[in-house]
């Protein structure tokens, strides 16, 4: 991946899904990644995006799909088809290593980047047997599924300790994220910031965005 300070991805969870084509034309000069998060209604106790929303939505930004789904194997195709960039899935829904292995596996021969995602009461120790086979990890301090949720500090720690471990992994953080919980994420090790209110409920969307990058 390329080198940078901190990655902005907007999560067009807090679009106006009846104007989504404007609302990602109004961040795209600004941002670095869009995140698209697709629920499934069992993993998450949400519904969201599929595919075929995506098919129709013209943009730049590298598309960053996350995986909330009990079935991601299944879902990977799919995204593959409308050139997800990076598709990350949840350790919780993939005990086997033998299977998180055969997904990353998947992902990368369709020349996409792969992420396994953390939730906020799940240990670092829970991927242990694949954090140096993916190139992102993502912590989440919510609880996933929905936008607009408080922060929770204490998933910090975990940054701290995957940075100290893992120089050069991408570390992404997902909920809650504004310009103050922004700051504590980078110094914990952050370097990819995942924000869907703070920016999309913005009047001034460049700002938000230039706020979380220089917090």
């Amino acid at each position: 991946m390329a080198k940078k300070s901190v990655f902005i991805t907007p999560s067009i969870l807090s679009c106006d899904l009846a104007h989504l084509q404007d609302e990602v034309t109004s961040i795209e000069s600004y941002a670095d990644w869009l995140q698209v998060d697709v629920m499934d209604g069992h993993f998450v106790p949400n519904l969201s995006f599929g595919a075929p929303v995506l098919k129709h939505l013209k943009t730049s930004l590298p598309l960053d799909v996350h995986l909330m789904v009990s079935n991601p194997k299944e879902r990977l195709k799919e995204f593959f088809a409308v050139g997800a960039k990076n598709i990350t899935f949840h350790a919780e829904a993939v005990a086997s290593t033998a299977d998180r292995k055969d997904i990353i596996s998947h992902i990368h021969k369709a020349g996409a980047t792969a992420g396994i995602a953390l939730n906020p009461g799940t240990p670092v120790s829970a991927i242990g047997d694949v954090v140096d086979e993916v190139d992102l990890v993502l912590i989440m301090s919510v609880h996933p599924g929905f936008s607009g949720q408080k922060f929770m500090p204490e998933v910090l720690g975990k940054v701290t300790a995957l940075r100290k471990a893992h120089p050069e992994l991408m570390i992404q953080m997902d909920g809650g994220i504004d310009s103050l919980t922004a700051a504590e994420c980078k110094k914990a090790g952050a370097n990819n910031l995942v924000s869907a209110s703070f920016i999309f409920d913005a009047q001034d969307r460049k700002g938000a965005i230039e706020a979380l990058r220089t917090a």
